[in-house]
């Protein structure tokens, strides 16, 4: 069995809590005198009056809150344990605690206790050479046996068994798993199961009351409840999320969240915690993004997501201002990769995709989300903001590989070319110099000039020597001569946008001039 009983803030409240409470607990002692006080003054019998006042307050309180016990017994049944186990080394049972990266993984996500140090091993002989790994959730979506729940549940385990809540267990089968999503699909062998049912997200509001069901510390089927803090929250990940404050903790992932009207509406994934524990936020994957992805793993055990293959970085406030965007929105193109689709439609570092085959692109993690969810082989169409213009461009749809480290740089090098010292350097402190042929052909630019030296603005911008501009506002740098020539009919009141490339990525560098003398 693995590991639960780690101190908890149940056992152990900090000082801030008792504070909180103290407080509360004067607060109501307050509002009760003066009520109290009132009453006695107006009607001349506090005891009684206050007392009356008491009851249909309470009685009022007990009005406005929802009951969830009916809304528990229907959905709880559905709600299963999930336990998994790993295969170890004899020589590595008995050691203590896992690694940082173990530490790290348990932080973010649930289903992964922590084990006690020196904590007994069962022996080879009852084992068979496994160890409990972790515990988590799940709920069954079809009567035939089908379990969802989050890939990290079931990530590295060589065994997976479910126990329902009429404490049967079976051994699970993985129909598949996707980490950029963190859901899973598992199949148990059993027929006539209760089955959840799947709520309509666009009808979560903020606010709403929610709730959800686990196994946290390995406690079956417990119940917490809270609200929707948020919907289509953005913590970088590949879906945006639903934000709760439902108490969710280690062994709560894979379960539903769960609205008022008994529909699983997301499946509980992580929390945002600086110690590791609980802090009233939480984090749920939508139910229908989820469904998405469940159908494909059920189809063929593996999720097909589109790539145009580009480095994407955010556009910022400022560089919008620079550009003459209306606002700041869009993904700024900082590095196109050869030979993708991207390269072919004629994609170039700098450029902002603002929309995707007619979709806004608000963010800049939007781009990866809508080109993930287009199949491959679609033909689409990338609108661009480019040197105060916008264009369409027409892109084919490739899919997403498991990442490849890159490709070794070239080792040769460039032929020298002499710094170009002239308005740049006394404007912005940028010495520069023209791109050799060879220097082109490495960084796949078509134009563009070298930085030299830096002083001045440039290096308070953080500029460097190696650096390649390859714009000035909204105008294409071409070389030194050409740079000079941009930089002297600068408006020296208002930063500058340059366009730079440093290690096969584009961004927009702001850089406040020199003020005219």
């Amino acid at each position: 069995m693995s590991d639960t009983s780690a101190p908890h803030p149940i056992t152990r409240p900090s000082r801030r809590w008792l504070m909180a409470g103290s407080a509360l607990l004067g607060a109501t002692a307050l509002v009760a005198a003066l009520t109290s006080s009132h009453d006695a003054t107006a009607q001349g019998t506090p005891t009684s009056v206050t007392a009356t006042a008491a009851q249909s307050g309470s009685a009022a309180l007990a009005r406005g809150l929802p009951d969830f016990a009916d809304l528990v017994e229907q959905v709880g049944p559905a709600v299963v344990n999930i336990r998994t186990t790993a295969k170890v080394a004899t020589a590595a049972r008995g050691q203590a605690g896992p690694d940082e990266e173990m530490q790290e993984f348990f932080r973010r996500f649930f289903g992964v206790p922590m084990p006690r140090r020196g904590q007994p091993q069962p022996d080879d002989e009852d084992s068979g050479g496994s160890t409990p790994r972790g515990v988590g959730s799940g709920f069954i979506v079809s009567a035939d046996g089908l379990v969802m729940t989050n890939a990290h549940v079931i990530d590295g385990a060589d065994e997976v068994i479910v126990r329902l809540t009429d404490k049967r267990e079976f051994k699970a089968r993985v129909v598949g798993a996707d980490k950029r999503t963190d859901v899973a699909v598992l199949k148990i062998e059993a027929s006539g199961l209760p089955t959840v049912r799947f709520g309509d997200v666009n009808r979560l509001r903020v606010g709403e009351w929610v709730i959800a069901i686990g196994s946290p510390f390995d406690l079956d089927n417990t119940v917490t409840a809270g609200i929707v803090s948020a919907k289509a929250r953005d913590t970088g990940e590949m879906l945006p999320f639903i934000q709760t404050d439902v108490a969710i903790n280690p062994g709560n992932s894979g379960g539903p969240l769960i609205n008022l009207r008994g529909e699983v509406v997301g499946i509980n994934s992580q929390i945002y915690s600086r110690s590791g524990g609980y802090m009233g936020i939480s984090f749920a994957i939508p139910i229908d993004e989820a469904n998405r992805v469940a159908d494909q793993l059920k189809a063929g055990g593996r999720v097909v997501r589109g790539r145009i293959g580009v480095q994407i970085g955010e556009v910022t406030k400022d560089v919008a201002e620079s550009l003459g965007l209306a606002k700041a929105a869009g993904a700024l193109v900082r590095s196109v990769e050869p030979g993708s689709p991207a390269e072919k439609a004629g994609l170039e570092a700098g450029d902002i995709v603002t929309r995707f085959d007619g979709k806004a692109v608000e963010k800049w993690n939007d781009l990866p989300r809508l080109v993930g969810n287009t199949k491959p082989g679609t033909k689409s169409t990338l609108q661009v903001w480019r040197r105060g213009t916008t264009r369409d461009l027409g892109v084919t749809v490739a899919e997403l590989e498991p990442e490849t480290k890159p490709a070794a740089a070239r080792s040769g090098k460039a032929e020298p070319k002499a710094p170009a010292a002239g308005v740049a350097a006394s404007v912005l402190g940028l010495t520069v110099s023209d791109l050799s042929a060879e220097q082109r052909r490495e960084a796949r630019v078509k134009a563009g000039v070298r930085v030299e030296a830096v002083d001045g603005p440039a290096a308070r911008a953080g500029l460097r020597e190696g650096d390649l501009i390859l714009g000035l506002g909204q105008a294409e740098v071409t070389d030194a001569r050409q740079f000079d020539a941009l930089v002297a009919r600068l408006d020296r009141s208002r930063p500058a946008s340059l366009l730079v490339r440093r290690g096969g990525e584009a961004q927009f560098v702001l850089i406040r001039p020199n003020p005219a003398r």
